[in-house]
């Protein structure tokens, strides 16, 4: 069996008479990108807070590479905030050899070097953190995390803001760090990428686990209830098709909601019958609509 890397065992964190998160197991393997999803106050940063150890848990036991004890002064374990916190009138090399110097790594120039290069920032040495842009200063908090080569490097909202140019340059060196071996846990609310990055995703509402495995394993729970339809060049969807509950279009394609998966062969065949299609694929439900589903409004 893999290795854990982060193991949480029977974990509950009240907050006065609320709990946070109730009864949690998770195990994160050594190596692994592991995606934590929920919603606002679902107790996703509770659960991050605790493996940090800036929170303990009031049930249950939390163990970090190897040990059940120990402080939030890890050496082995890089963090990046989803609240930015970078010293402004600092210069950004000095102020990179300091975060690097407070988890002993000393011999770090070349390391920072690598890293300015790496994410588009070489020859912003000596520039203060205050002149910089939005996304220069998340890819200088983002090397500030992992240019002591950690162990463990958690990542709060890492994409938060990012143009897509700059958030395809910062998933791929995400990739970077876990093939040299760091274990990755990076929390979002961005599903795509999620769905793209993560080799397994957690997912915690109202404090409770309610979804934890692989993308593949966690979609095949949730029934196939979407066409993607391209009808061809001057047609349009008839009308009143049997097993549809609603009709979106997104750009040349008209996404079909199904009344349920039994509708796929009478619409196929009512289609065929009526008009003329160019495209019908039957779609996995997506990360972001199973978010949606378990997490989103219910009618009353």
């Amino acid at each position: 069996m893999t290795a854990c890397a982060v193991e949480l065992r029977a974990v509950t964190k009240f907050f006065g008479t609320h709990a946070a998160v109730r009864d949690l197991d998770l195990q994160i393997p050594e190596g692994a990108i592991y995606g934590f999803i929920g919603p606002n106050g679902s107790g996703k940063t509770t659960t991050i807070r605790m493996i940090l150890r800036i929170f303990h848990p009031d049930q249950g036991e939390v163990s970090v590479l190897g040990s059940a004890h120990g402080n939030c002064a890890d050496d082995r374990v890089g963090y990046l905030p989803e609240e930015r916190g970078l010293y402004r009138r600092m210069k950004v090399r000095d102020l990179l050899k300091y975060y690097a110097r407070l988890k002993g790594h000393r011999d770090c120039d070349a390391d920072i070097s690598r890293w300015l290069m790496r994410l588009g920032a070489e020859g912003w040495d000596n520039r203060r953190i205050e002149a910089l842009s939005k996304g220069m200063a998340q890819k200088v908090q983002f090397i500030s995390a992992v240019v002591a080569r950690p162990s463990l490097l958690i990542l709060d909202e890492p994409f938060s803001g990012l143009d897509p140019v700059n958030l395809e340059l910062l998933r791929n060196a995400i990739l970077e760090v876990r093939s040299q071996g760091t274990t990755v846990i990076f929390s979002t609310h961005e599903m795509d990428v999620a769905e793209r990055l993560c080799d397994t995703v957690f997912m915690i509402h109202n404090g409770r686990k309610v979804l934890d495995g692989t993308i593949d394993s966690i979609q095949r729970q949730y029934p196939a209830d979407e066409v993607r339809l391209r009808m061809a060049e001057g047609a349009i969807v008839p009308p009143d098709l049997p097993g549809v509950q609603s009709v979106e279009q997104q750009g040349p394609f008209s996404i079909l909601k199904l009344q349920n998966t039994d509708a796929v062969q009478p619409l196929l065949r009512s289609l065929v019958d009526s008009a003329q299609i160019e495209h019908f694929e039957l779609l996995r439900p997506s990360l972001h609509n199973i978010f949606i589903r378990i997490a989103g409004p219910t009618d009353s």
